[in-house]
């Protein structure tokens, strides 16, 4: 028997950014391993409507704002199960557990993905990653002017950046990275260096993005789960490897044109969200998007937006 089961689940958020988490009762699948609240859809309904019935039933809370965070398929061998996760950030009420099970709120940081079923781990990925992924622009040659505009940037709340310098030395490479880490570390933003994997060893960073030729070219996860690691994925198949190898994200492109890659076909944003649908991890939207594109890519299926010209520092 490989029964499929359809469930909705919340990632419940208080002001200090720590999540509600509940325990499995112990004579059911995945007893005793902490979950995110939630249950199974009744026949007709939406995910939606599943949710606010279930944490009304589980916690007592009526919900009044969420979003769409990230879908898992996953197959425990004896059930296939589909999780439906959103991100809660308005509710009313006290949570409690109504129904006797032990609760929560824990930080992102802090969950243990061991203590999880299989297939909350990816969530505990999303709920890690901002919706906002800055790749850096221009001026990596004149590493004040760099320095400035990455500042500014940063001052506007972006908190996951990756240093993208391609035409650069190693050694120059090196030292914008360290000036880059350090206005990181000041804002309370992680640094992702897109470098060869052997170099971001010996730079400080918070982590790597891998390009489509890297990701292609490895067999196993290129640094421990300490630090971050993503790639550029264009295909079903680029997603798939990159979840094989156990990648923290990814970014997939180009779901719009771009003057970068003029020729290359976009994916728009139905193709972009059956991609997603099965990836596994979570997903960034790349190529031709900015802040006001993140509700679309919410309901799409995306993590949220990456883009260089969407949020790089304006000159001035």
């Amino acid at each position: 028997m490989n029964e499929r089961i359809h469930v909705a689940a919340a990632a419940l958020h208080d002001p200090q950014g720590r999540v509600l988490i509940a325990k499995r009762p112990e004579r059911v699948h995945q007893g005793g391993r902490w979950e995110f609240p939630g249950g199974k859809l009744e026949p007709g309904e939406t995910p939606a409507a599943a949710l606010a019935r279930e944490l009304k039933e589980e916690l007592g809370i009526r919900v009044l704002t969420s979003r769409p965070l990230i879908r898992v398929h996953h197959n425990y061998g004896d059930r296939r199960v589909s999780l439906d996760v959103h991100r809660v950030s308005g509710y009313a009420g006290d949570p409690c557990g109504r129904e006797g099970q032990p609760i929560a709120w824990v930080h992102p940081d802090a969950m243990d993905p061991t203590a999880f079923p299989a297939a909350d781990r990816p969530i505990i990925l999303a709920l890690r990653l901002p919706d906002r992924y800055l790749i850096t622009g221009e001026d990596p040659r004149d590493p004040d002017r760099f320095m400035d505009r990455l500042d500014r940037t940063l001052a506007r709340g972006i908190r996951l950046v990756q240093l993208r310098a391609h035409d650069l030395s190693d050694d120059d490479y090196a030292g914008l990275a360290q000036g880059a880490f350090r206005l990181c570390v000041r804002h309370g933003a992680r640094l992702l260096l897109n470098r060869d994997p052997y170099l971001v060893r010996d730079l400080p960073c918070h982590g790597l993005h891998l390009t489509g030729w890297r990701l292609a070219a490895l067999a196993r996860r290129p640094l421990d789960d300490r630090r971050l690691v993503g790639a550029s994925c264009h295909t079903a198949q680029d997603l798939a490897h990159a979840a094989h190898l156990g990648l923290d994200y990814a970014l997939l492109s180009p779901v719009r044109a771009t003057r970068s890659h003029p020729d290359a076909r976009p994916l728009g944003w139905t193709r972009f969200a059956a991609l997603v649908e099965g990836a596994g991890l979570p997903v960034y939207a790349l190529g031709g998007l900015g802040p006001g594109d993140l509700d679309v890519a919410f309901v799409h299926g995306a993590q949220g937006i990456a883009a260089i010209r969407g949020f790089w520092g304006h000159r001035g």
